[in-house]
């Protein structure tokens, strides 16, 4: 059963909640890198970047304890027509739930009420969990795209349960065989 949240602006939260997702960022990306987030300050300084003006930063909180346990960022890449989705943490225990997909669903809401037509995002493959991963690509890039697969719960697989596509894959972007995985979804419509 999904849990119930209420999603709302991480930029005027407390230092508290800021302090609480931080904490929780660090278990919940340390599955994908092991060298992103590593600390509470790089956490908090994460946060910090995504509560910027122009950029989306929300937070959800469990409606039944009203603690924090998600958060997801918006940045404008292409303004205003195409943001990316970084990052996505969901509090371990609370994985699973429904919390990411309700995040990901605000965030495309958002960037649709600000004119947006398309979000974007990577999805790197640094600790080998696709089949992408450890191998060299750059010969037929496209192709071993067309091949993907995860081989350990890889996250892409997540957003292509949430409409998203496959649009590309940067072979090497994180150090020789560990790709970043491109993903898109048209969210507006241009006027």
């Amino acid at each position: 059963m999904p849990m119930r949240v209420r999603i709302e602006d991480m930029a005027v939260q407390t230092d508290e909640v800021k302090r609480l997702v931080a904490e929780f960022a660090i278990p919940s990306i340390s599955v994908m890198t092991l060298d992103y987030l590593t600390t509470i300050d790089e956490a908090l300084e994460e946060i910090a970047e995504n509560c910027a003006t122009g950029n989306i930063s929300r937070v959800a909180f469990d409606d039944d304890t009203g603690e924090p346990v998600g958060w997801i960022g918006g940045l404008p890449t292409y303004p205003p027509y195409t943001w990316e989705l970084h990052p996505l943490m969901v509090k371990p225990e609370a994985q699973g739930q429904g919390v990411g997909r309700a995040l990901v669903a605000d965030l495309e809401a958002q960037v649709a009420a600000r004119g947006g037509i398309t979000v974007q995002l990577g999805s790197d493959d640094e600790l080998n969990r696709t089949s992408l991963g450890g191998a060299d690509i750059f010969d037929d890039p496209l192709g071993a795209l067309m091949r993907l697969s995860s081989t350990d719960n890889h996250p892409f697989v997540f957003y292509q349960k949430c409409g998203y596509k496959l649009v590309g894959v940067i072979p090497d972007a994180n150090g020789f065989g560990k790709p970043d995985i491109l993903l898109a979804k048209r969210v507006g419509h241009s006027a």
